[in-house]
């Protein structure tokens, strides 16, 4: 994948996601519970006028068969699926979460916004080409 953040798809909408994120996390800082995080980012992006939907159902597939559901914590547009943690530090598994989201979905980014001690973003894409 390209370093150059303009080659990224949907640039503008996560650059916009993460200065939420951070505007967030400065007012509340860290220790509340991950919904907490997620109904704070929705006023904010709602006051930005950005389109999303927090604990959207999202439909695996298999085979072309539905195998499972869960519930993206925010999902803008169906562009860019928010996964919230409020953990010390992201771990492999966290990353690993979301990367599978992408695949099982035709959605192709998603961002790991982490509300711990150290706030922390991760950018994970997975293009529709290779599903």
């Amino acid at each position: 994948m390209n370093a150059d953040c303009q080659d990224f798809k949907y640039t503008e909408l996560t650059e916009k996601i993460i200065k939420i994120f951070y505007r967030v996390y400065n007012k509340l800082g860290y220790g509340f519970l991950e919904k907490v995080y997620e109904n704070a980012m929705m006023i904010e992006l709602k006051k930005e006028g950005v389109s999303a939907i927090s604990q959207s159902p999202i439909k695996v597939f298999y085979e072309g068969e539905v195998i499972g559901e869960y519930y993206a914590d925010i999902l803008l547009g169906n562009k860019v699926i928010v996964e919230i943690k409020a953990a010390k530090c992201l771990v492999k598994e966290n990353e690993a979460q979301l990367l599978n989201y992408l695949k099982a979905t035709d959605i192709e980014v998603g961002l790991l916004l982490n509300f711990g001690t150290n706030p922390g973003v991760k950018r994970k894409a997975f293009d529709n080409s290779r599903k």
